[in-house]
């Protein structure tokens, strides 16, 4: 009987309210406690919902504290007079910086700072002698070319990145690929000719940060693993290999993070491996965006 009358006008009539009578600020309220894809969703319903969608207090707090290290990045043309809502859309496709060797985006559920490291801007022993190592293009890559070891006795891969990381928790992992791969014909062909000797020994990674952090992990890359999706055979597939993690308490002053993986075990030599990047992703977020098996 009360829900009924409350719907009724001063002249008895029913009064036709909807979504579009909530007032834009309290509907930009309620946003403040959704994700941005919830946010750009709903956006939809109505013009109430689309003007509190837009509203840079609602986008400013899905923004990390630090964005505008990221967007000292870029060239400031391309994001001056934008709206927070904008920018959140910049930051979270793919950011290069250092020659394009190095990558860092929001995730655009939670907004956090996620990063990928190429190859290229890693210390590799002997990169430049190409009777070990080659530069193979591919597709596969976020950065377009991976490095390719044909044969080598002694394997050594580090590297380091300074960088205002929001407080956080963070995985380091090495994507690596055992065998080469290319495309004929349209299909994915695999290569093993050069793949041998990570069965031998086990590989060692290692992380440590400039406050005292530190983490490792040993494995050999070749190893029988029974994995629901790949069965027991790690070759021919993209391997995300976690090292450790890292806590950031703020992004002042910079986080300065070294990372490496060694086989420097001299009596066997070990080739047919392709090394992709390095990835720096806040560890709950990780197997959302996992592309291959995790280890």
């Amino acid at each position: 009987m009360g829900a009924s009358l409350s719907n009724l006008g001063t002249n008895g009539s029913a009064a036709a309210l909807g979504l579009g009578d909530i007032p834009e600020s309290c509907v930009a309220r309620v946003f403040l406690h959704l994700t941005p894809p919830e946010i750009c969703n709903l956006a939809r319903l109505n013009r109430s919902f689309r003007g509190a969608a837009s509203a840079d207090t609602v986008w400013q707090t899905k923004l990390p504290s630090n964005y505008q290290d990221l967007l000292d990045l870029m060239p400031p043309e391309r994001y001056r007079n934008l709206s927070k809502k904008d920018i959140f859309a910049l930051l979270s496709r793919p950011v290069p910086f250092d020659d394009g060797n190095k990558e860092v985006w929001l995730d655009r559920v939670t907004g956090r700072v996620c990063m990928s490291i190429s190859a290229k801007a890693m210390s590799i022993t002997g990169i430049d002698d190409r009777r070990y190592w080659t530069w193979v293009p591919t597709e596969e890559s976020r950065f377009k070319n991976v490095a390719y070891l044909q044969q080598i006795w002694w394997f050594e891969v580090d590297g380091e990145i300074s960088f205002p990381f929001p407080a956080d928790i963070y995985t380091l992992s090495f994507r690596l690929h055992l065998g080469r791969f290319s495309k004929r014909l349209g299909r994915r062909v695999r290569n093993y000719e050069h793949t041998h000797g990570w069965d031998l020994k086990p590989v060692k990674f290692e992380l440590s940060t400039m406050d005292g952090q530190q983490a490792s992990f040993e494995c050999c890359l070749d190893e029988a693993e029974p994995d629901d999706a790949h069965g027991n055979q790690k070759c021919g597939h993209w391997v995300d290999y976690k090292v450790g993690e890292f806590t950031v308490r703020g992004s002042e002053p910079t986080t300065k993070v070294r990372f490496s993986m060694k086989q420097i075990d001299c009596t066997h030599s070990k080739g047919g491996l392709c090394v992709d990047s390095v990835f720096i992703i806040p560890s709950d977020l990780r197997e959302r965006t996992r592309s291959g098996i995790l280890k």
